[in-house]
């Protein structure tokens, strides 16, 4: 089951399930949240919560899409409850797109950071279930105010270096009010990010991640195949200058999402009832890796075909907000 948030012409919210080009509302239900919420006290799951309120009025669903009427398909009434993270190094390969260094067969004199997390989780990435792995790196990228809709192009800040895709894999989940984190589903997600600013010192990468993001346009429910393979592209002037296959699923990555998802919510501060979390789990394919400069005016098109409708964003610089000596005194 695939299911979208998206805004009716007169501008209310709605949740809807994709099938064969429509948008079926479900009724009742405005936000995946609170269906979501629903259905954790109900002690059931999503599609069985769907099925139960049923569905109503139908949508055309490229009509939505062209008219930037689908929103991101999990988010919060109050974009401070949402925490937007993740982690990296995590899938075979990601570590080479970051670091040309070699390994050294059976020794790790040289090796760099980025060399030795890769290797820790090819070794211990994947423990027996119940079990807890080597921990991954992890990242903040920010609340649901770095959330970008589906279509709409991400605002690279001014004093950025680089401005660059990351097709990955996101989980999305709620906190329920037994203070335990609850799975809805995987969307396809774009983890844009700067990596000139990354490549200048991995120090900087804290700073790197602090940028826009996009998810969606659907929410697939349930488990994945363990293999999952996808296009991602650079288009200019509406003709494709980069496009590469991306990657996923537990059959090439070093790490399982149990254990990334582990090491997640093993924080208490991550539990707040009521709270959404959006988890990118990483990726080992970049056009910023094959030379590729991106600027304003580009557009990004991450396609998977277990996931739906592309996701697609473009490129613009926002206004600076502040600047330097701009911060007031009491």
């Amino acid at each position: 089951m695939h299911l979208v948030q998206f805004e009716t012409t007169a501008g209310e919210r709605r949740v809807g399930v994709v099938e064969k080009g429509l948008v079926h509302e479900v009724k009742g239900a405005s936000t995946l949240r609170e269906l979501a919420l629903a259905a954790i006290e109900a002690g059931t799951g999503l599609a069985a919560e769907v099925e139960r309120l049923g569905v109503g009025a139908s949508h055309d669903y490229p009509q939505l899409l062209n008219e930037l009427r689908i929103l991101p398909p999990l988010d919060h009434p109050d974009p401070a409850h949402v925490l937007v993270t993740g982690t990296g190094l995590t899938h075979l390969g990601s570590a080479s797109a970051r670091d040309k260094m070699h390994l050294h067969e059976g020794d790790e004199v040289g090796m760099t950071d980025t060399m030795r997390i890769f290797k820790w989780g090819v070794e211990g990435g994947k423990p027996p279930a119940g079990q807890a792995g080597v921990q991954p790196e992890w990242f903040y990228k920010g609340d649901g105010s770095c959330v970008v809709r589906p279509g709409a192009d991400f605002q690279s800040p001014p004093f950025a270096d680089d401005a660059g895709e990351e097709p990955e894999l996101s989980g999305l989940y709620v906190i329920g009010s037994d203070g335990k984190p609850y799975r809805l589903g995987f969307a396809i997600g774009n983890e844009f990010s700067d990596h000139v600013m990354e490549r200048k010192n991995y120090l900087y990468l804290a700073h790197s991640k602090l940028r826009n993001c996009s998810f969606g346009p659907e929410l697939r429910v349930g488990d994945l195949p363990a293999h999952l393979a996808g296009t991602s592209r650079v288009l200019r002037d509406g003709e494709v200058i980069w496009e590469k296959e991306f990657l996923s699923g537990e059959a090439n990555m070093c790490h399982s999402l149990e254990n990334l998802e582990y090491h997640h919510f093993k924080y208490t501060q991550f539990l707040r009832p009521g709270d959404v979390h959006i988890h990118f789990f990483g990726t080992a394919t970049l056009s910023f890796a094959d030379g590729v400069r991106t600027r304003p005016g580009d557009r990004f098109e991450i396609t998977q075909r277990d996931f739906g409708a592309p996701l697609v964003n473009g490129v613009a610089i926002a206004s600076a907000e502040i600047s330097p000596g701009s911060v007031g005194r009491l």
